[in-house]
């Protein structure tokens, strides 16, 4: 397939490379011309015509705003019939708001969020959670299949946006027990690496305690997902229940805990960073 790629980012980039491997024909587009150079640097071609010739358009987006300029550009540009997939984690609205210019404009609009991080990306292990006319889902699963192991329909409209928000609450929970936990432990005297070996052997081991661990036991808060990217989707999350009418108060306190963490100047760091934030609290030195 002429595959026409829009965001060259963490996951957008190897996302496009898989597909390249794979056998299709990529092209790529993005604002930030580092990354277009990285996307060259690694055999992708730039081409102003791609989305005019691309039989299938993926998007990976930063923002509501930037799926809503996209959404706009591929109803106006894209030819009627073409496959619109796009992958951010954005809003249930502004998703509706695509997909209302994409249908009026005859183009196939799937939303096919994606769970794991960029290395996961890299390696092609990441969950694909799509919603849209199974028709297109039917089409587009066997590039799914590049990406990853495991692919989910969920049904004809937003559902793929929530799920993805439902996952990334559990996510940011996660690090929120984490930060409480380890924190007690600390102030108690109890070793950072000990208090590592016994969470990764107990029955709290979950996948995310177990992928976090080997990073976290060295105290390495490099970034796979930033603070300030966690804060975007905990506001994505709290409207959700907001719009719904389901109280979230442990995601809200989560979200405070982890503006504490950017207002310490950890915002840049990975999301678990929040547990310096509980370490100050507790009076501990991070």
């Amino acid at each position: 397939m002429r595959v026409h790629v829009v965001g060259a980012g963490k996951m957008g980039l190897p996302m496009a490379l898989h597909l390249a491997a794979g056998g299709h024909a990529v092209t790529v587009q993005d604002v930030d011309e580092d990354r277009l150079a990285l996307a060259r640097d690694a055999g992708l071609a730039f081409d102003a015509r791609g989305l005019r010739e691309a039989e299938v358009v993926l998007s990976s987006l930063p923002h509501d705003a930037a799926l809503i300029a996209v959404g706009e550009q591929v109803a106006r540009d894209a030819p009627r019939g073409t496959l619109y997939i796009d992958t951010s984690t954005v809003s249930q609205q502004a998703s509706a708001q695509v997909a209302q210019a994409c249908d009026a404009a005859g183009i196939r609009y799937l939303r096919a969020t994606v769970s794991g991080n960029n290395k996961m990306a890299e390696s092609a292990q990441l969950t694909v959670m799509a919603s849209g006319p199974r028709e297109a889902y039917d089409t587009a699963l066997p590039l799914f299949k590049l990406f990853g192991a495991s692919q989910f329909y969920l049904g004809t409209g937003e559902q793929a946006r929530l799920m993805k928000l439902v996952v990334n609450l559990m996510i940011a929970q996660t690090s929120a027990m984490l930060a409480e936990a380890l924190a007690l432990g600390r102030k108690g005297g109890l070793q950072w690496g000990d208090m590592w070996q016994v969470l990764g052997a107990s029955a709290v081991a979950s996948p995310i305690v177990k992928a976090k661990s080997v990073q976290l036991a060295q105290r390495d808060f490099t970034p796979t997902f930033t603070v300030e990217q966690m804060v975007k989707d905990l506001g994505l999350i709290l409207d959700a229940g907001a719009a719904s009418h389901v109280p979230l108060p442990q995601t809200a306190a989560t979200l405070q805990l982890m503006q504490a963490a950017i207002a310490q100047g950890d915002g840049g760091d990975d999301y678990a960073a929040i547990i310096k934030a509980v370490e100050r609290a507790a009076g501990l030195e991070p």
